[in-house]
């Protein structure tokens, strides 16, 4: 009997040391994760405090912090799909890529159904798609297919659903079960409950849904979008409440909240106990039962003296003085209080367990949301104190960068959706989640043009990136060259003079061809002849012969030294993100016409540097030929004096600077005899008298007679239809001019760099 305790007794220990030797590691593993996600758990709110840059964020926070949802959009996504296998669509699995390889990425509406009534804010989202670079009128090009069918309000109690969706849907030929279909949501399930279900098959389609759970959303496949009203503008949209002098960040209140408060149902918890962090002073959360047509039958005790606390304050008031703004849930997960705080650079402090926020593949929401639990209601007010104010003001400049890029109009939105899209299907020229998070936002930089930081205008400062030291001459020209007495040819002598001069390409905008090469002048640099289209658009080609980072715009006319054009080179080295010249113009406010002024006078304000002798970045070529939509280029075309003003607009849209102006020969004018054209031109091409833009240093467009009132109404109309389309004005004014050191001093010639800018 003692022997067999004995040999029970050595088996169990033997057993116990082959566990520790071999199975140890990982129970050790276990411990230590578990370990890590109760101290997560524990030190909720997590941020990340370092040494801060002038922008209070430092950019490497934005991608690597140690935290898995700071990973970039293409980690995330495998990420995730190594958890969710066996989980619904996925891209692979249910989106054919075979449709996008022929013609890119184009999308394609629906037409619309006879009879059938599409709410304002689905014909928005509509009108925004077929205002998209990427749309096409012709299916067979399609990579991606839009229902006319409004599928936004699936709650079978609205006025607003549409019934028998299924019977319709089916009967579309190019349905096909689905694939590679997009539908949009905005409300979705019905009282009581709210679920997810839209009453009808989606397929394999791709869901763009507001108020998602994360258990329903399918990740790497879905796109969650932010829930947003009937009101919300098509394109434009009011920018952020942040000024310049919103310094200290604090504000009158630390944390506020005033909304409904739902008696019984789902979403009734959160805001019922939201009462318990009110103290009246810094912290006010006021709700009201006054809601629904039976509210009366279901109030508590509580509602008289809510309801009369309710009507003490005013909701934006709140909104605008406040640091901290509660986003509790609703009946479903999202609101419109979410987009509400990110524009009153309000941080959204968010109590809507399981939503899968609005973008997050792409958008951080660490860096400008506190995502709170639910649960821990009661430890908000405390976890928000602890929040230095270099962290807020951190917090709320990204709440203003998210609200401009990717919320505030009805076309970003939809934009936003789409890139995130087109970027699955290509994840080796993806976005990063810098390119997400920091200016200017993912929209306005192309994977197609670079992945690289370096080689796009707005990050050399954060990354200590510098421009290339030369630059590329672009000279556009429409007329024969015969004679080294006409400028062109003076022109390409005083550019290729230039020390950072790499190359001349000449722009051949004509029907003729280009001169023999025996009658251009030797120059120190390469002569490159390009046989254009003859669109005033062809100046913004993103040719393959430019190299170098800067660009020098001219026209054939145009007169400068090579003094004038070194300086200028210098100038834009140091600011490569903008746009950099000599003739400059600028806008203004017509009271009385209720439009957009235009004027080219010279006074102490400019907003446009015209592209007929200005240097800039050669990546806004690839922005005006890729970005912005086909039809903006078409009314560049027919309209002459368009172009470089609908340049100057896209660079101050992407930018929010303006321009910049260098020392110019004020006795250098533009003359009134015009060289001989060639052909008759073509639409858009300019004739005598309408040439775009003026030369540099020409004299006020409006004194010029006919022929140039005819160009300067042509101009101001153009500058009217690019503020409609954009849905506000993104020129910027200034009055800066940059003048080289000792520049009309009196001092010795001897000690100027550049004496020649003065004769």
């Amino acid at each position: 009997m003692q022997t067999r305790k004995k040999y029970i007794f050595l088996t169990f220990l033997a057993s116990w040391l082959l566990l520790f030797f071999f199975g140890g590691d990982q129970l050790r593993r276990f411990a230590f994760f578990s370990g890590r996600k109760a101290e997560a758990r524990r030190n909720w709110p997590r941020w990340t405090d370092r040494t801060l840059l002038r922008s209070f964020a430092d950019p490497e926070e934005l991608q690597r912090d140690g935290d898995p949802s700071l990973l970039s959009p293409r980690e995330r996504r495998a990420a995730r799909l190594s958890v969710h296998r066996s989980s619904g669509c996925r891209m692979e699995t249910c989106f054919d890529f075979s449709r996008c390889e022929r013609h890119g990425f184009k999308v394609f509406t629906y037409p619309p159904e006879p009879g059938q009534p599409v709410s304002e804010t689905y014909g928005k989202i509509l009108s925004s798609l077929e205002r998209s670079r990427y749309h096409t009128p012709n299916p067979k090009e399609a990579c991606l297919f839009i229902l006319s069918i409004d599928t936004l309000d699936r709650d079978h109690l609205s006025g607003q659903y549409i019934r028998n969706v299924d019977e319709k849907i089916r009967g579309f030929p190019l349905w096909n079960g689905g694939r590679n279909h997009l539908i949009f949501n905005l409300y979705s399930g019905t009282w009581p409950s709210y679920t997810g279900e839209l009453g009808f098959d989606i397929g394999q389609a791709i869901l763009a849904k507001a108020s998602f759970d994360t258990q329903s959303f399918r990740p790497g496949f879905d796109v969650s979008i932010p829930l947003f009203s009937k009101e919300h503008p098509q394109r434009g949209g009011d920018g952020g409440r942040l000024r310049r002098d919103s310094v200290p960040p604090r504000k009158k209140y630390l944390l506020v909240f005033k909304g409904k408060r739902y008696l019984t149902g789902i979403g009734s918890g959160t805001r019922n106990a939201l009462h318990h962090i009110h103290n009246g002073k810094d912290i006010i959360s006021l709700t009201t039962c006054k809601h629904g047509k039976d509210w009366e039958k279901h109030k508590d005790t509580r509602c008289d003296k809510d309801n009369v606390d309710y009507e003490r304050f005013d909701y934006q008031e709140l909104l605008h003085n406040s640091t901290f703004c509660i986003v509790p849930r609703g009946r479903r997960l999202g609101s419109f209080r979410f987009l509400e705080a990110l524009q009153a650079a309000c941080i959204p402090v968010l109590l809507s367990d399981g939503w899968e926020l609005p973008f997050a593949e792409a958008i951080d929401w660490g860096k400008a949301a506190v995502v709170g639990s639910e649960r821990l209601l009661l430890q908000i007010p405390s976890a928000v104190r602890c929040i230095h104010p270099e962290r807020v003001l951190a917090f709320q400049q990204q709440t203003q960068f998210l609200w401009d890029a990717y919320f505030s109009s009805v076309d970003k939105i939809v934009h936003t959706t789409l890139e995130i899209i087109k970027d699955r299907l290509s994840p080796h020229r993806s976005r990063s989640r810098f390119l997400w998070n920091a200016l200017p936002g993912g929209l306005l930089v192309l994977p197609d043009f670079s992945t690289h930081l370096g080689d796009f205008p707005f990050y050399y400062l954060q990354h200590g990136y510098s421009p290339s030291k030369k630059f590329t001459a672009l000279i556009r020209a429409v007329s024969q060259a015969g004679s080294l007495s006409q400028p062109i040819l003076r022109l390409i002598q005083a550019v290729s003079a230039s020390q950072y001069c790499a190359q001349i390409v000449v722009l051949w905008s004509c029907e003729k061809p280009p001169p023999p090469s025996g009658k251009w002048p030797q120059s120190a640099v390469p002569l490159t002849i390009i046989q254009g289209r003859r669109k005033l658009s062809d100046r913004f080609f993103p040719f393959e012969a430019i190299q170098t980072d800067a660009v020098l715009s001219l026209d054939e006319d145009t007169s400068l030294s090579t003094s004038e054009v070194d300086f200028a080179f210098l100038v834009w080295l140091s600011f490569p993100e903008h746009i950099v010249g000599f003739p400059t113009q600028s806008h203004f406010w017509d009271a009385e016409q209720g439009r957009w002024g235009y004027t080219s006078k010279w006074t102490n304000e400019l907003s446009i540097v015209l592209t007929a002798a200005a240097f800039y970045h050669r990546y806004y070529h690839s922005l005006f030929t890729e970005y912005l939509p086909a039809g903006l280029r078409e009314l560049v075309d027919g309209l002459a004096a368009c172009e470089d003003i609908l340049m100057n607009v896209l660079v101050a849209a992407v930018t929010k600077l303006p321009p910049i102006k260098v020392t110019q020969r004020k006795q250098h004018k533009e003359g009134v005899a015009r060289p001989a054209e060639c052909g008759d031109g073509a639409a858009g091409t300019p004739r005598p008298g309408q040439r775009s833009p003026p030369a540099p240093h020409s004299a006020p467009a409006e004194a010029k007679g006919t022929a140039g009132s005819r160009r300067f109404s042509q101009r101001q109309d153009c500058l009217n239809q690019l503020a409609d389309w954009f849905g506000y004005m993104p020129l910027v004014s200034s009055q800066l001019r940059l003048d080289p050191v000792l520049f009309k001093d009196q001092v010795s010639v001897l000690r100027k760099k550049y004496p020649s800018l003065e004769r």
